[in-house]
């Protein structure tokens, strides 16, 4: 596919730069991940878990990098949190 369209990710922490990723990897991680966080509320590795198992047999490239990107740029738009505690868990913000 020639000249895909890509998207800029962000970073919660100011000052960071995220990736630029193609629009169709990250449209497909961001659904996959609110589809996993409106019925649970898991830690990091239960979110990486269930997102590697949703799309491994669908997703060309590495699930756990593009999922790692695509989760924090979420959390720097105000779509997903963190909850304090040990350990850290996600859900979306409401």
């Amino acid at each position: 596919m020639i000249n895909e369209p890509y998207i800029q990710t962000l970073h919660p922490i100011a000052g960071k730069t995220n990736k630029k990723i193609l629009r169709h990897k990250y449209e497909v991680i961001k659904e996959n991940i609110v589809a996993i966080l409106t019925h649970s509320a898991p830690t990091h590795t239960e979110l990486m878990e269930a997102l590697y198992n949703n799309v491994k047999d669908s997703f060309e490239g590495g699930v756990q990098w593009y999922g790692e990107t695509v989760k924090l740029d979420l959390e720097a738009r105000g779509i997903i949190e963190r909850i304090q505690g040990k350990p850290e868990k996600y859900r979306l913000k409401k």
